[in-house]
């Protein structure tokens, strides 16, 4: 299929910003969803979900080995909450063609905006990591949060990475670039989940994936670097950036697009 020069080149450059942000704090979706369908506005929604997951996936999953080769993981802990994860997200995305995601949009926008005011009155969440929970509380709360947020992914999806991040600090103590980390390894996961539903049925462009992949995976790279170096107050300060951005985009589709 032929597309316009400029059509391209918006792909390109919004999937590179969105790879670099999904690498420091999640939300790359936020940016790079919005793009495909402003870009392709006949293409069905299911096909654009599937074909913007291919590209997600490809630089979450280069995020995440970034990480790993400095961040020590613990992997019982990434494996309960990944697997409930991916599970929830298959669901999730089954539910799409069944439930209306814009009933939910209301009450993720009053989160979101809870969130905001949370992180930004407490200046040293995430800060250091705190006193580790006991192991049964740890993977209680990481089954439920991998339940709650990947159900979120596989259903509506823009937000996902920064939604692990928040769980990781509040929930579990982290600290700001480890709970970055430990939600790449798990929103690789959740897309997984969710693509095992838009690939079978077909829902995606592959050329378009490809495209947008290299373009979201160099973003990635960089951002994952940055993120490594410049440390927990430059991800805390993304982490903001993208939950506002959240509010707005929430607070138009709720007032505005329903």
């Amino acid at each position: 299929m032929d597309y316009p020069a400029l059509t391209l080149l918006s792909l390109v450059i919004l999937s590179f910003i969105a790879g670099f942000i999904d690498a420091v704090v999640g939300g790359g979706g936020l940016i790079q969803l919005p793009a495909v369908l402003i870009n392709f506005p006949s293409m069905p929604l299911a096909t654009v979900f599937g074909t913007n997951k291919i590209a997600g996936l490809s630089g979450t999953t280069v995020a995440a080995f970034q990480y790993s080769r400095r961040i020590k993981f613990n992997y019982k802990l990434l494996f309960v909450t990944g697997i409930s994860a991916g599970i929830s997200a298959l669901l999730g995305a089954q539910l799409i063609s069944i439930l209306d995601p814009a009933k939910l949009k209301p009450v993720i926008l009053f989160m979101l905006i809870i969130i905001a005011i949370y992180t930004f009155i407490r200046k040293d969440l995430g800060a250091v990591q705190r006193t580790p929970l006991a192991a049964n509380k740890q993977f209680v709360y990481a089954l439920l949060l991998g339940i709650i947020i990947g159900f979120y992914d596989g259903f509506i999806g823009p937000g996902t990475g920064s939604f692990l991040v928040l769980g990781f600090v509040v929930l579990l103590g982290f600290e700001f670039v480890t709970a970055s980390a430990y939600a790449k390894v798990i929103n690789c996961m959740t897309n997984v989940g969710a693509l095992s539903v838009f690939i079978s049925n077909g829902n995606y462009v592959l050329e378009l994936a490809i495209l947008m992949a290299v373009s979201n995976v160099t973003g990635s790279i960089i951002g994952t670097r940055m993120s490594l170096r410049r440390g927990n107050e430059f991800v805390r300060f993304i982490f903001l950036v993208i939950v506002i951005i959240m509010i707005v985009r929430y607070g138009y589709d709720v007032y505005f697009g329903m």
